[in-house]
C-alpha cells in the first residue's frame, strides 16, 4: 500500500542547484533537501537526514502579514555583505519575474528583519510568493510564501493548523470488517481540520470515491476512526480509502486494503508479484549514504515492504528516475532498513547530479525516489 502527500509545492530545482553550487560542494545532498522542506512550511517531503552542510543555505520565515499592506520577514543563516533584491508575485511563482518590492542588505549576516510593502498589482490575491535573490552570476536567494491575511491561515473554509507543522499526514488500516467497516489510525495530522473521506475502487486512491464520513482532526497526530463500507463497493476484493481537506491545496492522505476480515490477502495473492506482509503500511523511501564519482551509489532503504523485487533505476536530475537507465535489482527479504550499492552507467558519467529510483513491476507499483551530486562522498 503506498501512501503519498503532494501538498509539497512544485520547486524550480535548476535554480535551486545551480545556488547551491555557488555555496560550496555539499558532502550529504539530504542535508540541503531537508533546509528546504523546512523553507517552506506549512508541509514538505523529507528523505534525507540532515547534514550541517545545511547551514550554507540561507533562508527566511513570514513573521507578520498584514493583509494587502506588508510582509514581515526574519531570514536565517544569511551571507554577509551582500544586497538582495526582494521580488513578490503570484503563489507558486517562487517570486521569480515577479514584482520588485526593495532590498535588503545583509551587513553582518545571519539572522535579519525586514518588512516590504504589497504592491498594489497584488492586492486582493489569497497567496502571495516573496524572494530574495543577489545578482551574482550564481546567486544566493532564498523564497518562501504567505497568506494575504492579517490573521495568517491556510485557505479554504477550515481553521489552519498549528504553526510549524510540517511532514506528511498518512494513516493506516487497523480493522476491517468484511463488506462492513474499516478502522484507520493516522499520523501526524494537522490539528484543526476537517477532512472528508471517500472510498472507491482500488488504484483509485479514493479520487471521486464514495463520501462515507468526515474525520474531526482536532489536536491533530494520531486519532482512530471507523467508516462504513457502502453498498456499491461491497463484494470488491480491495478497496481506496482516502481523507482530503477541502483547500485549494489540500491536505490528504490515502491507502487501500484488503476486503476481507482483518485485511488479510486472499491465498495466493491477487497478481502481479508477491504479495507483502499483512499490514505493511507507510511509505518506502531512500537516502544516499555513498558515492563514487562516476562509478557508484551506495543507498540505503526504510520501511521497505517485504518480499518484493525492486529494480534501480537511474537517470537525469529531475526525472526522479522515471525511464532511467537500469543499474540493478534486488529483494527486500524481509523489508525495512537495507543497504544496497550499484553500478553507475557509463551513459551517465560525467553529470553533476543524478537521480535514482527504486519500484517494483505491479500495475500499482511500490517505488521511492531521491537524488545525489556525482562527487565521491564520505
Amino acid at each position: 500500500m503506498i501512501q503519498l502527500q503532494t501538498r509539497f509545492k512544485q520547486i524550480n530545482w535548476p535554480r535551486l542547484f545551480s545556488s547551491w553550487k555557488a555555496l560550496g560542494p555539499g558532502k550529504v545532498a539530504g542535508a540541503w533537501l531537508l533546509a528546504l522542506a523546512l523553507l517552506l512550511l506549512p508541509a514538505g517531503v523529507v528523505l534525507l537526514k540532515a547534514n550541517p552542510a545545511a547551514a550554507a543555505i540561507p533562508t527566511f520565515r513570514i513573521v507578520q502579514v498584514v493583509q494587502d499592506q506588508s510582509v514581515t520577514i526574519e531570514t536565517a543563516n544569511f551571507p554577509a555583505n551582500q544586497r538582495f533584491q526582494a521580488t513578490m508575485g503570484q503563489y507558486g511563482t517562487q517570486g521569480i519575474g515577479g514584482i520588485a518590492v526593495g532590498a535588503l542588505n545583509s551587513e553582518a549576516g545571519g539572522t535579519l528583519t525586514a518588512t516590504f510593502n504589497i504592491p498594489a498589482q497584488l492586492k486582493g490575491q489569497a497567496r502571495l510568493a516573496i524572494r530574495l535573490q543577489t545578482s551574482q552570476a550564481n546567486p544566493y536567494f532564498a523564497y518562501n510564501w504567505f497568506h494575504n491575511s492579517t490573521a495568517g491561515g491556510a485557505g479554504g473554509s477550515t481553521p489552519p493548523p498549528p504553526a510549524g507543522y510540517s511532514g506528511i499526514p498518512t494513516f493506516r488500516i487497523v480493522d476491517v470488517a468484511k463488506d462492513q467497516s474499516v478502522t484507520i489510525e493516522t499520523t501526524n495530522f494537522p490539528a484543526n481540520q476537517s477532512f472528508k473521506v471517500t472510498m472507491g475502487q482500488f488504484g483509485t486512491k479514493g479520487i471521486g470515491g464514495i463520501e462515507v464520513g468526515t474525520l474531526a482532526s482536532g489536536a491533530g497526530g494520531k486519532l482512530t476512526a471507523t467508516y462504513n463500507i457502502p453498498d456499491p463497493l461491497k463484494g470488491q476484493a480491495r478497496l481506496a480509502l482516502r481523507a482530503q481537506t477541502a483547500h485549494a491545496n489540500p491536505y490528504f492522505a490515502y491507502n487501500w486494503f484488503y476486503n476481507n476480515d482483518d485485511n488479510v490477502p486472499p491465498p495466493g495473492g491477487t497478481g502481479g508479484g508477491p504479495e507483502p506482509a499483512p499490514g505493511y503500511t507507510g511509505i518506502p523511501t531512500i537516502r544516499v549514504t555513498a558515492v563514487k564519482a562516476n562509478e557508484s551509489v551506495t543507498f540505503e532503504t526504510n520501511n521497505f515492504p517485504p518480499n518484493q523485487t525492486f529494480t534501480v533505476l537511474l537517470g537525469r536530475i529531475g526525472s526522479r528516475g522515471i525511464n532511467g537507465f537500469v543499474a540493478g535489482q534486488f529483494s527486500s527479504g524481509a523489508g525495512g532498513t537495507m543497504s544496497m550499492t550499484v553500478n553507475i552507467p557509463a551513459q551517465l558519467h560525467g553529470l553533476d547530479r543524478m537521480a535514482i529510483r527504486t519500484q517494483t513491476a505491479h500495475q500499482f507499483p511500490y517505488f521511492s525516489f531521491n537524488w545525489f551530486d556525482n562527487t565521491t562522498t564520505p
